[in-house]
C-alpha cells in the first residue's frame, strides 16, 4: 500500500477532523500531494493541495476552513477541518504526484457531518 489515509468518522455539523494520509516512500518530500472528496454520483473533486515546496491551494467551499499541511519526517500529508459543514460529507481521498511517474491514491476514508 502507497498510501494509507485515516482519521474520518461522524462529526456534527460545526466540528473538526484531522485527515491523516502516510505514505510508504522516500520520494514523499519530492512528491505534491493533495486531497478530494468524492459523494455518490459526482466526480472526484480536489479540495486542497501541498506542493513539495509547501505552497498550499484550496478548492473554494473550503477556504478559510480547511488547512493542508506536511510533515516529510513522517511522511506524511494531513487536512485539519474545520467548521464542517453538512455538505463536506463526502469519502475523501488523498493523492501523491511525482511527474508523470508518481501518481498514487489512498484508499478513501469517510466524512460525515450530521446532526
Amino acid at each position: 500500500v502507497q498510501l494509507q489515509a485515516s482519521g474520518g468518522g461522524l462529526v456534527q455539523p460545526g466540528g473538526s477532523l484531522r485527515l491523516s494520509c502516510a505514505a510508504s516512500q522516500s520520494i514523499f518530500r519530492l512528491s505534491n500531494m493533495g486531497w478530494y472528496r468524492q459523494t455518490p454520483g459526482k466526480q472526484r473533486e480536489l479540495v486542497a493541495s501541498i506542493t513539495s515546496d509547501g505552497i498550499r491551494s484550496y478548492a473554494g467551499p473550503v477556504k478559510g476552513r480547511f488547512t493542508i499541511s506536511r510533515d516529510n519526517a513522517k511522511n506524511t500529508v494531513y487536512l485539519q477541518m474545520n467548521s464542517l459543514k453538512p455538505e463536506d460529507t463526502a469519502v475523501y481521498y488523498c493523492n501523491q504526484k511525482l511527474g508523470s511517474v508518481v501518481d498514487y491514491w489512498g484508499q478513501g476514508t469517510q466524512v460525515t457531518v450530521s446532526s
